[in-house]
């Protein structure tokens, strides 16, 4: 008997505790990878530290896959990685750090809270039916966040925005298509050994793009500060927490993975405050409490599945 009760408590923790706790481990994980980023971009070209910081992870994933001697993807399984290498790190990943150039950081977190809404929307139009709870709790978290950060809403309407405001959309909507291409396609071969790939593969077709262009520098005039970043990048951003991703996505909807976008600006500006004595004002608690509050709805939703 106790041993079924442990089994049972047990097998609740795997299905509810571990896909939770990876996901506030993405929350907090990629919300600290907005400094970084925000950092290194100031002193080298963002499009050439995204394929940097890709070709470095991939290495270590592939590298680790290969010791372990995983068997590679065959046949149309690499139709799949080259999609997904294409919309996830080329298109999402490379827009998104090139767009932090051209807008503001706060623009930037309304802009990136839009991409759950899109996960609704494109699995609306694929016949899937989301919880309402859910839907009600994102809509609240991305009200959270237009509140956090008010001041910037009118950024929208500035010129010298509009190509970064471009850039980032396309880069949320790429997103939502790649992650719910993996879920779709996670199951036909190893998703880690997949990421890894699909980092490789859009390192050099990145460098394929900028070295034409003339947009990269060279490695030796890359400051140290600029490398520190990447480092942080590689090991925080691109391995430990991508691995915690795709966790969550193998045991969570979706539009309920996707929530990490409402936290992220919250750990960031926490973080801010921290490190470098930025200000917390009244919107961005007012704010914080009712995002925190729309994922608590999503969060409700959760456990209301799973009874």
């Amino acid at each position: 008997m106790k041993a079924k009760i442990q089994n049972a408590v047990s097998g609740k923790v795997d299905a509810i505790g571990l896909p939770i706790l990876a996901l506030c481990w993405v929350s907090f994980g990629w919300g600290t990878t907005w400094l970084a980023s925000k950092e290194g971009v100031k002193h080298m070209p963002a499009l050439q530290m995204a394929m940097i910081r890709q070709f470095l992870a991939g290495l270590i994933y592939v590298g680790y896959f290969i010791l372990k001697k995983e068997p590679w993807p065959k046949g149309k399984q690499w139709g799949t990685i080259l999609i997904l290498a294409f919309l996830n790190f080329v298109c999402s990943n490379g827009l998104s750090t090139w767009g932090v150039k051209y807008i503001s950081s706060g623009l930037g977190a309304i802009i990136s809270a839009i991409f759950p809404i899109w996960i609704i929307i494109i699995n609306f139009f694929n016949g899937e039916k989301v919880a309402k709870l859910a839907i009600t709790g994102i809509l609240i978290s991305f009200g959270g966040i237009c509140i956090i950060f008010i001041d910037h809403l009118t950024d929208f309407f500035k010129p010298d925005f509009q190509f970064g405001i471009l850039l980032t959309v396309i880069s949320t909507i790429t997103w939502a298509f790649g992650i719910l291409f993996i879920k779709k396609k996670a199951a036909s071969f190893n998703p880690y050994f997949s990421l890894g790939l699909q980092m490789l593969i859009s390192s050099f077709i990145l460098y394929g793009i900028t070295e034409p262009l003339e947009m990269n520098i060279s490695l030796a005039e890359i400051p140290t500060t600029s490398w520190w970043a990447i480092g942080y990048l590689v090991i925080i951003g691109s391995v430990l927490t991508f691995i915690a991703f795709i966790y969550t996505l193998q045991h969570l909807p979706t539009e309920i993975s996707s929530i990490y976008v409402y936290i992220n600006p919250i750990v960031a500006m926490v973080l801010g405050f921290f490190i470098f004595g930025e200000m917390l004002t009244q919107a961005i608690i007012i704010g914080s409490v009712v995002t925190l509050s729309g994922i608590y709805l999503v969060n409700k939703s959760i456990r209301k599945n799973k009874a």
